[in-house]
């Protein structure tokens, strides 16, 4: 059965580190799928923030985490982690990983081009 899990989420002080992991069941995220990270804010739209490329590796970030977060995956492990630093307030959201629909393509940050998720993990930014 195909399946994502989210962990890793929490409270941590401005300026602080996170570190997100996405296991994967099912399928395997150094195959032929990118996964996307999202995240939602209360109120908010879901926000496309990062991805890494299912053959290439390549990996991508919006400007709101540019330099701030890192994705990366472990096949060995079958997960993809998102190493977040230098937090911020405006970054506390519930974090979701996604597998894309399509195979062998560059990932985009767009939320209708994935159609499995994980069940989310809350990241809360406050001192």
């Amino acid at each position: 059965q195909l399946q994502l899990v989210e962990s890793g989420g929490g409270l941590v002080q401005p300026g602080g580190s996170l570190r997100l992991s996405c296991a994967a069941s099912g399928f395997s995220v150094g195959g032929s799928y990118a996964i996307g990270w999202f995240r939602q804010a209360p109120g908010k739209e879901r926000e496309g923030i990062s991805c890494i490329s299912s053959s290439t590796g390549g990996t991508y970030y919006a400007d709101s985490v540019k330099g701030r977060f890192t994705v990366s995956r472990d096949n060995a492990k079958n997960t993809v982690y998102l190493q977040m630093n230098s937090l911020k307030p405006d970054d506390t959201a519930v974090y979701y990983c996604a597998r894309d629909k399509n195979r062998f393509r560059r990932c985009v940050l767009r939320s209708a081009e994935y159609d499995y998720w994980g069940q989310g993990a809350q990241v809360t930014v406050s001192s």
